[in-house]
């Protein structure tokens, strides 16, 4: 390597160093990096154009939503990664009962009078000092903690039913049971994939797996059939043109913006559903103006940028150090991409609608804050990772 060629790496490193707080054996995923790097990017010009008609007409400021996504998600978001991305790993292993104590907190939290705020007849946000905060956001980060702790703690008893697999479910059924008095049945179920994935990641023995999922298949109906709004959803997914001016409003409003987005898009910008034909622009319906706007080839390239995170966060989580790191890797990970696949399923007609934000580009500070903050823990751990 010539000196030119030296000189340039050690100024990198003085650059790179104080951003990552690298302290490991080697440098972290730069991949993994780049890639949310890119989506956070891409989620801010998407969620800028997809909001501009909702901020004129409701603040009198195209640009209103995305300066409170800037603001409440994107800044904090970064604090909170230069944070984290310099605690080592092992640290959130200390103390595991306050993850445990912040997850019942956070879920409680909103059934708090003076607290509590209510949108769309569902009790998950606080306002806190004049911000709304979705506090189960942050409960998923503060479970997957302390669920990757627990399971690292049971490891030579994670096959037996009666000291692992029943105190499981009985962790689960009270995390599960506060979501659902929100209620919010889309969040529960990805509370309760992570845990499975991450269950099954630890060694959770195959038939403890199919009578977990044939429990949860049970639960599930039973909370469809309950409300009258849930099995409407569910018939809407089943036949389409169902109640097209009622239930299936939002899916046939999706479909129409996805379709008229062809294969390159109408441009940035260009959206026609934006102009109050498309409910939740901003929110779990961001993905339909994407398709709009953008076409079908760049839905590929976005698909094909989550498809890099996923493998980039699975290599980490098979080249971990420890079970705590890989369990914690493999929760964070499984939650990104879940929550995404389900949120674009339910826009593209093939999953149920859920009403859950897609990670990195719908209107949330709360959700993007904790997402940086999460890929900043991943960070941490692919510092330490061994070779294949």
């Amino acid at each position: 390597m010539s000196a030119k060629h030296q000189r340039l790496r050690a100024l990198w490193q003085k650059i790179w160093q104080p951003l990552t707080g690298h302290s490991g054996p080697h440098q972290p995923d730069y991949i993994l990096l780049i890639v949310a790097g890119i989506i956070i990017f891409l989620g801010l010009l998407m969620l800028s154009s997809a909001t501009s008609v909702k901020g004129f007409q409701e603040q009198g400021d195209t640009y209103y939503f995305i300066k409170q996504q800037i603001m409440r998600g994107l800044i904090p978001g970064c604090l909170l990664y230069l944070i984290f991305i310099r605690i080592p790993y092992t640290q959130l292993r200390k103390l595991s009962w306050l993850w445990l104590a912040l997850t019942i907190g956070l879920l409680a939290l909103v059934f708090i009078p003076g607290l509590q705020v209510i949108i769309n007849g569902s009790k998950s946000w606080v306002s806190i000092a004049g911000i709304t905060l979705q506090t189960s956001e942050l409960a998923k980060l503060t479970f997957i903690i302390y669920l990757a702790i627990w399971l690292q703690s049971r490891q030579k008893s994670i096959k037996d039913f009666r000291h692992t697999f029943i105190p499981f479910l009985l962790l689960l059924g009270v995390v599960c049971g506060l979501i659902i008095l929100q209620p919010d049945l889309g969040t529960m179920l990805i509370f309760l994939l992570i845990a499975t994935i991450m269950y099954f990641a630890a060694g959770m023995k195959l038939t403890h797996l199919v009578f977990l999922g044939g429990l949860s298949a049970l639960f599930m109906a039973i909370m469809v059939k309950m409300a009258p709004y849930r099995l409407a959803r569910f018939t809407t997914f089943l036949h389409p043109d169902f109640d097209i001016q009622g239930a299936g409003y939002q899916l046939n409003q999706a479909l129409i913006a996805v379709g008229s987005g062809g294969w390159l898009g109408l441009g940035l910008g260009q959206s026609r559903q934006k102009f109050n034909y498309l409910p939740e622009v901003a929110a779990d319906s961001i993905f339909a103006i994407v398709a709009e706007e953008w076409g079908f080839i760049f839905c590929l390239f976005l698909l094909w940028l989550y498809l890099i995170l996923c493998l980039r966060g699975l290599r980490i989580a098979k080249q971990s150090p420890d079970t705590f790191s890989k369990l914690v890797t493999t929760g964070i990970i499984s939650w990104i991409i879940i929550q995404s696949l389900v949120n674009i399923g339910a826009i593209i007609g093939i999953l149920p609608l859920t009403g859950l934000p897609l990670p990195f580009i719908s209107l949330g500070g709360s959700n993007l804050a904790v997402v940086m903050m999460a890929l900043a823990i991943v960070t941490n751990i692919s510092k330490y990772t061994k070779s294949a």
